[in-house]
């Protein structure tokens, strides 16, 4: 334990010496100011409509159940997570200083991989959520009590910071020095390990270990759920019946497929100069646009939001 208190205090003394230089897209330097302009209004398409969607769900009592419980609550982690990468990739798109202090990128990192551990959970739970109001929909007001809801939210953002704290201590106990390199727009796990002279064994243990539970926990859950729907659905003697159980499951699925088939893509790109652009794109599919398809899913996806959403423009319309 004395051990680690010294290892940690010298690493935070180093630290100030230490910088990371993030190349984004700086050897397209044509395509800077386009991409610029392209990515913020990504980015303010993303605040507003998931902050929208907030407010929307939590002003009309029609929108108070379940299902929009847990859209709420992704909405506000798809504002998180997008506000924790955009603005600094925004930067990195129109200066020349590129760097970002050590302590700054730690910061960033462990924000980010905040958010994405609550998302996969939080879809996870929505698909439980989805589950029981096809397969056992008499006891759906039962089953999804608020308790339940709130029970599973909180799981949701408690492991999120738990592995936050796991992943940022693995690394914090690693020593860096000088100016490194991160050939993306952001600070990542791997590109902050390989800029340490450490030992690493054990923080790639961690990130292994913690990662691989993450991800095949919320399949299983997820996969398991839309397995039961499917066979439940295809029981059904109507064909309107059918769709109409389909059609509730359509903007989460395609959530979740987007979701996890960026980040299923991004373990399978291999590390290589070759799949450097292949990674950047990923990357900002994953972290600055997926964000935003969440919020345009579900508002244009969802007949409840787009009547509620209409109603109050009509009435501002009006107001005027």
């Amino acid at each position: 334990k004395n051990n680690f208190k010294i290892l940690f205090n010298r690493n935070m003394m180093n630290s100030a010496t230490v910088m990371f230089i993030l190349l984004g897209f700086s050897d397209y330097p044509d395509l800077q100011v386009l991409l610029f302009l392209v990515f913020l209004a990504i980015y303010m398409v993303t605040v507003l409509g998931n902050l929208g969607m907030i407010v929307i769900i939590r002003c009309n009592s029609k929108l108070h159940t379940p299902m929009y419980f847990f859209l709420s609550h992704l909405s506000f982690i798809d504002f998180c997570y997008s506000t924790v990468i955009t603005p600094k990739f925004l930067e990195i798109l129109v200066v020349k200083d590129r760097s970002i202090s050590f302590m700054g990128c730690i910061m960033q990192f462990s924000f980010a991989v905040t958010c994405v551990v609550i998302e996969m959970f939080m879809l996870a739970f929505m698909a439980y959520d989805r589950f029981v109001a096809i397969c056992n929909p008499l006891l759906y007001t039962v089953t999804m009590s608020q308790k339940l809801c709130t029970l599973l939210v909180t799981i949701s953002y408690s492991w999120g910071l738990i592995s936050c704290v796991v992943f940022t201590y693995s690394l914090l106990i690693l020593s860096f020095c000088g100016i490194n390199i991160i050939n993306n727009i952001l600070c990542e796990y791997s590109a902050i390990l390989s800029a340490s002279f450490s030992d690493k064994h054990l923080t790639e243990v961690i990130l292994f270990s913690l990662s691989n539970f993450n991800t095949f926990c919320t399949l299983t859950i997820i996969l398991t759920s839309y397995l039961f729907i499917f066979v439940t659905v295809m029981k059904m003697p109507s064909t309107s019946g059918r769709h109409k159980a389909f059609s509730t499951c359509a903007s989460h699925l395609t959530a979740v497929t987007i979701f996890f088939g960026t980040i299923l893509c991004l373990y399978c790109v291999p590390s290589s100069k070759s799949s450097w652009l292949i990674i950047r794109v990923s990357t900002v599919f994953c972290s600055v646009v997926i964000p935003m398809l969440n919020t345009l899913i579900y508002s244009l996806r969802n007949k409840d939001v787009k009547e509620i959403f209409m109603k109050l423009m009509n009435i501002k319309l009006f107001s005027h």
